[in-house]
């Protein structure tokens, strides 16, 4: 790409606590997209890492880019004493690195807006964890009736879509965590502990123990679900990701090692787990499917890396399943992994795409 080329380019931008996601626009079609870690509450130089690893990979599109369209949610992170200096601080080591082309996507009850830098004070609580907005409106233009279902690596976002548009009226973590529409439950980053207080083993109810032992990403390393390339995160531990290391951390959450029992009974914990995921996950979907009244025949419409645990919540709802990178435009040569890439980031790319189309 040249740099005139670039300068034709659009960047989204979704900067979170754990992850820095970010898609590439040409002509309004996805070219590329990727995911780095960014534990940002270790410091805003983590942030600066992943930029500069964006920059690295798209020398020419970042300095020349007509809009890099932001989102975030990495203003909750406890490096900041509040949120407001969360939103300002990063706004700030933002408009340095990416300049004047810098647009803030923020939520209001008549939608997504866009506010320029400059303005972030102002805004602050709108642009504070707007994320699920921007891949909730930019669904809403390919799907009339359904239900948005992102499962990412900490969190999952379930936002109802009616003839068109994003049915919410909660806006803000507080609202969101109160509706249902926010739930604390990912398939990377959750501690295991807080999944199931009990699980069964060998036979017996067997007590959890409340330590950070073990995380989601253990089930779904042994489940083999979990894409390889979306286990960014370091173990509970710090230590290796192999089947082994996996097991032994289940295994101590229980009192036990990994060599107390076979692979089979650890493979059976692992999916227990499992379906205490998708069960609450399920209890919450089906809140906001009653509060919004979404038809039967509304489809949920699946993304993030966990997208994976979307068929089995649409399965037992009844309902038709369709794919958030399916309504992504591709360039005609893109690389074939994208689209998967597109769906685990789903808001960068969705900020993307709705800045494009506001130019």
């Amino acid at each position: 790409m040249t740099a005139r080329g670039a300068a034709g380019c659009v960047i989204g931008w979704d900067i979170g606590g754990a992850h820095v996601k970010a898609c590439l626009l040409e002509d309004g079609r996805a070219r590329d997209a990727a995911q780095w870690p960014c534990r940002l509450w270790q410091g805003q130089d983590q942030l600066a890492l992943a930029l500069d690893a964006a920059q690295s990979r798209w020398p020419e599109a970042f300095v020349a880019a007509r809009r890099h369209a932001v989102t975030m949610t990495g203003e909750m992170v406890d490096l900041f004493p509040n949120r407001r200096d969360g939103v300002l601080r990063l706004v700030e080591q933002l408009a340095t690195r990416l300049g004047r082309a810098l647009r803030l996507y923020a939520a209001s009850r008549l939608g997504g807006a866009w506010v320029a830098g400059a303005d972030a004070a102002q805004h602050w609580q709108a642009i504070a964890s707007a994320n699920w907005l921007a891949s909730a409106a930019w669904a809403a233009t390919r799907v009339s009736d359904g239900v948005l279902v992102d499962i990412g690596s900490t969190t999952t976002d379930l936002v109802a879509l009616r003839q068109g548009r994003v049915a919410s009226r909660a806006f803000g973590d507080a609202q969101r965590l109160a509706s249902g529409e926010l739930v604390y439950l990912g398939v990377v980053r959750t501690p295991l502990c807080a999944l199931a207080r009990q699980v069964p083993f060998d036979g017996h109810e067997v007590n959890v123990m409340n330590e950070f032992f073990a995380t989601s990403a253990d089930v779904y390393r042994l489940t083999a679900e979990l894409d390889p390339a979306h286990d960014q995160q370091p173990s509970a531990d710090n230590g290796a990701k192999t089947l082994q290391a996996t097991r032994q951390r289940l295994a101590r959450l229980i009192g036990r090692d990994a060599d107390e029992a076979d692979e089979s009974q650890w493979l059976a914990l692992a999916r227990f787990w499992r379906e205490q995921q998708v069960e609450q996950t399920a209890a919450q979907l089906a809140r906001v499917i009653q509060a919004h009244r979404v038809p039967q025949q509304a489809a949920l419409v699946a993304t993030g890396c966990g997208a994976f645990l979307v068929a089995d919540l649409a399965r037992r709802c009844g309902r038709p399943l369709r794919r958030f990178d399916d309504t992504v435009p591709l360039a005609p040569d893109a690389p074939a992994a994208l689209p998967g890439w597109l769906s685990v980031c789903a808001p960068a790319a969705a900020v993307a795409l709705l800045a494009h189309a506001d130019a």
